[in-house]
């Protein structure tokens, strides 16, 4: 019963998975798998954010070479 009141309390302040599910994955996961293969999936994980990173500034980069096709002209 404790540890329901404890999960519902947590996952008020952020989505199930990044306060519930991840962890428990995380400590089942340390414990299960040697150090250098989790080594390995943390590194993993980084490459995968980073490639999400250069996604974004790809796509940040399109978007301002658009707005920036305008002419200007010269009012009087």
């Amino acid at each position: 019963m404790e540890e329901q009141k404890q999960t519902a309390a947590q996952s008020e302040h952020g989505c199930f998975f990044c306060t519930v599910a991840g962890p428990q994955i995380e400590a089942l996961l340390n414990h299960c798998w040697p150090e250098p293969t989790q080594e390995h999936f943390r590194n993993a994980r980084i490459e995968v954010l980073k490639g999400i990173r250069s996604l974004l500034d790809a796509r940040i980069e399109r978007l301002a070479k658009r707005a920036q096709k305008g002419t200007k002209l010269v009012v009087e």
